[in-house]
């Protein structure tokens, strides 16, 4: 199926249904990792919210989720500066926190905000990730629970966005041409 989003083609890459089974699948593997630990997750707006609304609702574990708001991408490319839109409220010195990321592509945004989380001093710092782009790594930052890896394309759906749009595709979709 092609979808046409903000002016150019894209393609199903990963159906609805493979993504919601692995999510599951994640779901399960962090129930067991923090059984009785009652883990903060950490949401980065806007790419993750779908992922993560669905990803904390697999989990059975007590656990809050709360979101920040960082961003690194304009267009179909990434800017390679991290802005802080919205902060973070809660403390998390103690806790054990999972950063709920869309994707991890170049790694910049991640590299610049895990050593701010490591100066609050949390329990654990673990990262879940919808996606990662290997092929596009900036920097050494990887997926505790990972949905998928990928080749470095551009992708849209199930929360991605290209310039705002297609957030709401049920999938995944890669672009056909760039």
């Amino acid at each position: 199926m092609t979808v046409q989003v903000n002016g150019k083609l894209f393609e199903t890459f990963i159906d609805s249904n493979t993504v919601h089974k692995r999510i599951l699948e994640l779901g399960a593997q962090i129930n067991k990792d923090y059984a009785g630990l009652n883990p903060l997750f950490l949401g980065i707006l806007n790419g993750s919210f779908i992922f993560a609304a669905d990803l904390f609702r697999s989990v059975t574990v007590n656990a809050e989720i709360s979101f920040i708001k960082l961003a690194s991408y304009k267009g179909t490319t990434s800017t390679g500066n991290v802005i802080t839109s919205i902060g973070m409220e809660e403390s998390i010195a103690g806790r054990h926190v999972i950063i709920v990321e869309d994707i991890i592509d170049t790694g910049t945004t991640l590299h610049a905000f895990l050593p701010q989380l490591q100066q609050q001093n949390p329990a654990s710092l673990k990262i879940a990730s919808l996606l990662s782009k290997p092929e596009a790594r900036k920097y050494d930052v990887h997926a505790d629970y990972l949905g998928f890896e990928m080749p470095d394309v551009f992708v849209v759906g199930y929360g991605l966005d290209y310039d705002g749009l297609g957030r709401n595709l049920p999938g995944i979709y890669r672009i056909v041409n760039q």
